[in-house]
């Protein structure tokens, strides 16, 4: 393949898959919009129940990317067996994941009142907190039939459906937080009945997808003759579970942060989540990235191709450097109307301002260090890059955060400098690990 061909596949799988993990976030900024509408203590509320409940969201969703390098290998071999059975025993983890997080985010609601946020922010969150947690059972099964169709390249079809469930909890958001067509006004709650409603519509539309789609027919067809084998949901998990916790140390180190500039109090922390929302939507554009890049590396390995291997990581990478610089102008350009969108609280709005800069800062380490963990998803190496990301951010990022906030004084964007040293330290040891599995492996 050309270097030509190589941009023209990794675009044609990528962006459907961008669009569909914006459709995940944008779930929590159309909250976060919305809701702030209301005043900045339900923003700040909005955001310590998103700090903590996105959590195991993107613990799920991580865990459920195990299915997608095992599906594109079984596609790049031609083995349909392998690919039904992957089908078949991932609804069956997706299932039993989404009953955990489930019951495990509900029983996490006890740490709030220990988090030293107001008592007025934390009263506001739980409500919300519980409705949010509730969708992740059917966000799950979103999750195992999307990574099944995103293994053999199908990936518009999971952008559209989450597109429409987007435009669906916008709609939502606005009939329950107001009280429109009848609706009593439900406020922040009505956000979480919004989110939870679009998740089982959406994970309903996918499951339909799949099933009827005429070419998944050759897999579906055998899956009564498959059986549900614990070696099989072994190997989605071994991928899966470090991926997940890959996620978890990334972004629990930014929910560290929220609670971090809660202790600085409530105005602080909705311009942090002012912030979080922005970086989160730049963030999860280089997550679909990563996907595109883990199903065309797993493909090339599937076929022990080296040459196109290579050049399928190279290009995913060049691809992420300019679209995360494009973001970096757009985030200093927009520093001062982009937090209006969410408040007109006048310090809210400046103490963003001073955030969003170092957001910019750290775009190309953040994309960079998403798509290096995706290439090496591909390449099925996930223990060395989760400790990677556990050491990166706990050890360094949220360390640094503290001295920098707390003891020279420089609040919460001395929290976000600890973020971008951890983002900067984690890109150029993702970078190394792929260049040199590549050739150890060939």
């Amino acid at each position: 393949m050309t270097l030509k061909e190589h941009y023209k596949k990794n675009i044609v799988l990528a962006y459907p898959v961008i669009l569909s993990q914006l459709g995940h976030i944008t779930v929590s900024v159309a909250d976060s919009v919305m809701v702030g509408q209301l005043g900045p203590i339900p923003l700040a509320s909005v955001s310590l129940a998103l700090s903590v409940v996105t959590l195991f969201m993107l613990f799920g969703i991580g865990a459920s990317y195990g299915m997608t390098p095992l599906v594109a290998a079984a596609d790049g071999a031609n083995d349909k067996k392998s690919a039904a059975s992957i089908l078949k025993n991932g609804l069956v983890y997706s299932t039993i994941l989404g009953i955990l997080l489930l019951v495990f985010s509900l029983l996490a609601e006890q740490v709030f009142p220990f988090l030293g946020q107001e008592k007025e922010v934390v009263s506001g969150a739980l409500p919300f907190y519980r409705v949010v947690g509730i969708s992740l059972l059917p966000l799950m099964l979103f999750q195992g039939f999307r990574q099944f169709a995103e293994g053999l390249s199908m990936t518009r079809q999971a952008m559209v459906i989450s597109i429409a469930g987007n435009v669906l909890n916008v709609f939502l958001n606005y009939v329950f937080i107001f009280g429109h067509f009848g609706c009593p006004a439900l406020g922040m709650v009505g956000a979480g009945y919004a989110t939870l409603i679009s998740r089982v519509v959406q994970a309903i539309a996918m499951g339909v997808f799949v099933v009827r789609y005429h070419r998944f027919r050759r897999y579906v067809s055998v899956l009564d003759s498959i059986e549900i084998e614990w070696k099989v949901i072994k190997r989605i998990l071994r991928i899966g579970g470090p991926t997940g916790l890959q996620f978890v140390f990334e972004i629990g180190a930014f929910s560290a942060s929220a609670i971090m500039v809660g202790w600085l109090g409530a105005l602080p922390l909705a311009a942090h989540q002012i912030a979080m929302n922005l970086s989160a939507i730049t963030y999860m554009t280089a997550t679909g990235i990563a996907s595109a890049a883990s199903i065309r590396v797993a493909n090339q390995l599937g076929r022990k191709d080296e040459h196109n291997l290579m050049l399928a990581g190279k290009t995913c990478f060049i691809m992420t450097v300019a679209l995360m610089a494009f973001y970096s102008l757009l985030l200093v350009l927009g520093r001062h109307w982009l937090p209006q969108l969410y408040v007109d609280n006048q310090e809210v709005i400046e103490i963003a301002s001073v955030l969003l800069v170092i957001v910019a800062l750290y775009q190309i380490s953040d994309g960079v260090q998403t798509v290096g963990l995706g290439v090496l998803r591909g390449l099925a190496d996930v223990k060395v890059p989760t400790y990677v990301t556990l050491v990166t951010y706990w050890v360094i990022a949220i360390p640094v955060g503290y001295v920098c906030a707390f003891v020279f004084e420089w609040g919460s964007a001395g929290v976000w400098v600890g973020l971008l040293v951890g983002l900067t330290l984690a890109a150029v040891a993702h970078l190394y690990r792929f260049r040199q599995l590549v050739k150890s492996r060939f």
